[in-house]
């Protein structure tokens, strides 16, 4: 499978936004996966991180929290 540049950048993007977002620091993973967004708007994964980094942005998880996120909603 070739991977374009365009992806390749995307990836670039929502790797590092992921390392952050597993690493507590949720401001500067939204802004990760926004920059994935702007390359590729369509990117759902990018789409679902920024959202989970704004529920937590608002409401933090515990201190022991094991990365795994819980949905509010069905």
């Amino acid at each position: 499978m070739i991977v374009s540049d365009k992806m390749k950048s995307v990836l670039v993007h929502y790797n590092q936004g992921l390392t952050l977002y597993k690493s507590r620091k949720f401001v500067e993973a939204k802004e990760e996966f926004k920059k994935a967004l702007a390359i590729h708007p369509e990117d759902g994964p990018s789409k679902l991180y920024i959202e989970r980094c704004d529920d937590y942005i608002a409401d933090p998880p515990p201190e022991d929290w094991d990365g795994v996120y819980n949905m509010k909603t069905k």
